[in-house]
């Protein structure tokens, strides 16, 4: 395949390629050759790095002067080919920016993704913050909304929430001003800009400019109460990152902090496959996208070479901080704390199906079936999984039904189940604690023989409409549980969620079919 004995000693970055020569893993190293024979020659691989080894086929490097410059050349690798086996630093949640457009006037918009030209800032981890920013921001600077400029004033302006730039009643100078102002404000520069207005106040009283000095007063007051408002606030002159991470099941969930000046400005998650290297991975990863901080707040140690890397790119020094005591420790513990808050916060609902159900283990992770089709056309497929008690839309499936023709639920469902699990055990990647398939007796006999055909020891449930039974394999009865008990009204969330999701796809397809 390859010969070890070439490789050099020399610090570097490696590729790894299957057989169909695509690159499925990209790893950096101060030395090539001991890193790389770690993976042949090593002991106590986890599962999902020995599935990898099982998967290479050749690999390549490339040879650098130091370190510092293989976790450069090692993240514009992993942007360039995006490979399977690296860690996905994708947020956990979808969260939405606020947009200043890129027009002569501009807009503040909500944007759900960075698409387009213009300013983006956040993205906001809550929808109300975000909201009352937003709407503080409309009501005290008076932008205008429409997307194209009108002849003549609209009622936004009759009832002062507009300047009407339409019809030149504010110059394209003063508008401006209004958006350098909005930017400090988004940027987290709040003091900077208050500063700034009352500097502007007093020279505007001198000139006994009055009423502009008064307009400009009543917009100091304004971001002094917003201040009020977020600043639950530690006095630093500097910016923080404080993060700390979560391993489970060979998933890391980590959740980073951004502290600027003193003041909690934004949370970020993540969940991820755990390798040997994610941490600095992830921290690598991560401040070649954003900004890097003063300094550092972690929970275990990186290598030198690692700091090097954040010095070189913020152009400044970088502070690590490894807290064991004290207020830093505290902010370590308090993300911890808000890790268990914000992924395992709905264990009692996933105890409570585990004990109704009798299940050995809890169900952390469940996958949920459903067929839907308009009288036996647009036939189409669905699974959604649950993560620790919420949706996990990362992982949503659709699929086309490729086996049936009419009306045939149970062959319909017997062949995504048999597509799904097919994969993930040729993949041996991790199955879920529990399959919900939304049907009857019926479907559930078809869906569970696909797993016996292919030895799979899953627990697996399903639930009927209309009388809201569970139906078990191997029980005569179906199990009838109250309208209240949280078991049952976990699987109702997770069962309506599924179809939601399978009734959107079919829509789609019936809605290309009318127009193709």
């Amino acid at each position: 395949m390859f010969d070890l004995k070439k490789i050099p000693n020399n610090p570097g970055c490696y590729i790894f390629k299957d057989k169909r020569n695509i690159v499925i893993y990209v790893g950096k190293a101060k030395n090539l050759k001991k890193r790389i024979k770690t993976y042949f020659q090593g002991k106590n691989l986890d599962k999902k790095t020995q599935y990898m080894i099982e998967k290479i086929n050749n690999l390549d490097y490339f040879v650098t002067d130091n370190e510092v410059e293989a976790f450069i050349l090692e993240n514009t690798l992993i942007k360039r080919y995006q490979p399977q086996f690296n860690i996905r630093m994708k947020d956990a949640k979808s969260h939405s920016y606020i947009k200043i457009t890129d027009e002569k006037y501009p807009r503040i918009v909500i944007a759900r993704r960075k698409v387009g030209k213009g300013r983006y800032f956040g993205p906001f981890v809550s929808a109300n913050e975000r909201d009352y920013i937003l709407h503080f921001i409309k009501k005290t600077f008076k932008l205008r909304t429409c997307k194209k400029l009108k002849k003549k004033p609209c009622l936004r302006n009759q009832i002062n929430l507009c300047e009407a730039p339409c019809v030149g009643l504010i110059s394209e100078k003063d508008y401006n001003s209004k958006i350098y102002k909005i930017k400090k404000i988004l940027s987290g520069k709040t003091n900077d800009l208050i500063k700034e207005l009352e500097l502007e106040m007093k020279k505007l009283s001198e000139k006994k400019k009055f009423e502009q000095a008064i307009k400009t007063r009543n917009e100091i007051q304004s971001l002094k109460n917003l201040q009020e408002r977020q600043n639950v606030k530690r006095e630093k002159k500097y910016d923080e990152d404080i993060i700390n991470y979560l391993k489970k099941d060979e998933e890391i969930y980590l959740l980073l902090f951004n502290v600027y000046k003193g003041t909690l400005f934004n949370k970020k998650e993540f969940i991820f496959s755990y390798n040997d290297d994610f941490f600095e991975e992830f921290i690598i990863q991560y401040y070649s996208e954003n900004k890097i901080p003063k300094e550092v707040i972690i929970p275990k140690k990186i290598g030198q070479s690692v700091k090097l890397f954040l010095e070189k790119k913020r152009g400044n020094n970088v502070k690590i901080t490894i807290p064991n005591k004290g207020e830093k420790k505290q902010l370590i513990d308090l993300v911890l704390k808000n890790i268990q808050v914000t992924f395992f916060s709905n264990f009692e609902k996933i105890k409570s199906l585990q004990e109704t159900l009798k299940l050995n283990n809890p169900p952390e992770i469940i996958e949920c079936f459903d067929i839907s089709h308009l009288s036996g056309t647009s036939t189409v497929g669905s699974m959604i999984q649950y993560r620790l008690g919420k949706p996990d839309k990362n992982n949503y499936r659709r699929f086309k039904i490729k086996t049936v023709d009419g009306i045939d639920d149970f062959t319909a469902i017997a062949e995504i189940v048999r597509r799904r699990y097919t994969r993930l055990k040729n993949e041996k990647q991790k199955l879920p604690d529990l399959i919900i398939i939304d049907g009857g007796r019926g479907q559930l006999n078809f869906s569970y023989k696909e797993l016996e055909k292919l030895n799979l020891n899953i627990p697996i449930i399903s639930i009927a409409k209309k009388f809201e039974e569970i139906y078990i394999p191997g029980k005569i009865n179906p199990l009838k549980l109250d309208k209240k008990d949280k078991a049952l009204q976990y699987i109702q969330e997770i069962r309506n969620e599924t179809h939601r999701f399978a009734i959107k796809y079919n829509r789609l397809l019936r809605k290309k079919e009318l127009i193709g």
